[in-house]
């Protein structure tokens, strides 16, 4: 596990890099969109190769490039928005930032912890029946795992008479995980779409301006 938290770090730490070196050669919304796509790819990767007996190796690339997608898209995201802001009130554009990255964090994990559970809880139900195990076990069995968020699998796995369970209860968390990490990407697609309005309004507003030889024919 922490490889793999170590590879999401290391991918921010490269990002950070890239970000300076771009700086005043890239519009800043390019290097958010870019970075937000490389978080598309980082978690729609995981999102296929998790499994039951997937190693988990082959996690470490695809969450470098999540990492890296991140670090590129949260350095230049705030001054993308308050570009749109006047000045004046640009204190109170970063105070709604801030206030709607939290709410979104927060919603989002509420989102996805309700995907991962649902879809954990419904194929691991699921599996049981068709293995004709009794309706009350069954029910202790899925609840055990859910509310564990896992961890519980492994004590199904130290009892060679559970074996079945276990087995059931990996692919199941896998296939939630799976369902998790894909609505992720869903979501990120979204605001990757959402990118284009960004950066706009300021321009439109100079645009609107009259330049000033027009101001001294109009005076």
């Amino acid at each position: 596990m922490g490889f793999l938290l170590l590879a999401l770090a290391g991918g921010s730490f490269v990002a950070s890099g890239a970000a300076g070196a771009f700086s005043g050669k890239v519009p800043a919304v390019v290097v958010v969109r870019v970075g937000i796509l490389a978080e598309i790819v980082g978690i729609a990767w995981a999102g296929f190769i998790i499994g039951p007996d997937a190693a988990w190796g082959w996690l470490i690339p695809a969450l470098a490039v999540y990492g890296f997608g991140v670090g590129l898209a949260t350095a230049q995201l705030t001054g993308v928005i308050l570009q749109d802001v006047p000045v004046e009130k640009s204190g109170q554009g970063s105070g709604m930032q801030s206030t709607a990255r939290q709410v979104g964090s927060a919603l989002g994990v509420a989102i996805l912890g309700t995907v991962l559970f649902t879809t954990t809880g419904g194929v691991l139900a699921a599996s049981l029946d068709d293995a004709g195990v009794p309706a009350a076990q069954a029910d202790t069995v899925v609840s055990a795992v859910v509310d564990s968020a896992g961890a519980a699998i492994a004590g199904f796995e130290a009892d060679p008479a559970q074996a079945q369970i276990a087995d059931a209860a990996r692919t199941a968390f896998s296939d939630g995980t799976r369902a998790s990490a894909l609505t992720a990407a869903g979501f990120l697609v979204i605001g990757l779409g959402a990118t284009f309005a960004l950066g706009s309004g300021r321009r439109r507003e100079e645009s609107q301006e009259p330049r000033p030889a027009e101001r001294v024919q109009g005076s």
